[in-house]
């Protein structure tokens, strides 16, 4: 029983990830992205419960990148739709009905919301990548799904907690939200190395990077609240490339 206990978490994952398609679907977005957040803990604690179990196995690698195609694939390219369709069209919108007979009349930027599916097929490629490359057992080579999940599922926390008309513009205009999709796509497979969160021992000297971000990650949260998630990824990344150099 104890070795299925990793597995039946990742499981959890996933079934937050399926959650939140459907909410963000139905345009709750918020409550999607708490769904979301919810798979990513699971996604956290499974690799550790593998490791204290000493239960790690090939079914529970597949399963934990089937599980992130979901939770930080699938769902966060479908909130990107409903935020084009918010920003293209003024509201929510059920985007199958532009596949009726009757729509295919309708301007070509109409479909513009549909671009937002493509975050789902890079995060699947980057973790189909993940699972053969054996440079990422201690380290990241581009940005994971779930950090860039995150960035994605920010946005509609900002909208809803935090509403400034600046922040609102920015965050609502197409060309935005198409050039984040863009960037999220080429971040998370691009050739970058990134570090990972995995103590293999307490000392500050060689985990200082991991402390410092951990530190800026609570001052950030704090001051900010829901506007600190994406400025966290940024400070990741760049993070990730002073200790590279």
């Amino acid at each position: 029983m104890v070795k299925h206990i990793p597995n039946i978490i990742t499981s959890l994952n996933l079934l937050c990830g399926g959650i939140a398609i459907l909410l963000a679907a139905s345009g709750d977005l918020v409550t999607a992205a708490f769904f979301v957040f919810a798979g990513i803990f699971f996604d956290f604690f499974d690799g550790l419960a593998a490791r204290w179990l000493n239960a790690r196995s090939e079914v529970g690698l597949q399963l934990d990148s089937l599980a992130d195609v979901i939770t930080s694939g699938l769902a966060p390219a479908v909130v990107m739709v409903q935020l084009l369709s918010l920003s293209v069209f003024g509201t929510y919108t059920d985007l199958a009905e532009l596949f009726s007979s009757d729509a295919w009349n309708s301007d070509l930027m109409d479909y513009l919301p549909f671009t937002g599916l493509i975050i789902a097929v890079a995060a699947a490629y980057r973790l189909a990548k993940f699972n053969v490359d054996t440079r990422q057992s201690d380290s990241f080579i581009g940005l994971p799904t779930p950090a860039n999940a995150i960035l994605i599922l920010s946005l509609p926390l900002i909208l809803h907690f935090q509403p400034t008309e600046t922040l609102d513009a920015l965050i609502l205009n197409k060309w935005f939200l198409l050039g984040l999709t863009i960037f999220s796509c080429i971040i998370m497979n691009a050739e970058l190395p990134l570090f990972a969160l995995k103590f293999k021992s307490w000392d500050f000297r060689s985990n200082a990077v991991r402390y410092v971000f951990l530190l800026l990650s609570l001052l950030l949260l704090i001051f900010l609240k829901f506007a600190a998630l994406p400025v966290i990824i940024v400070v990741y990344i760049l993070l990730s490339l002073f200790r590279r150099n």
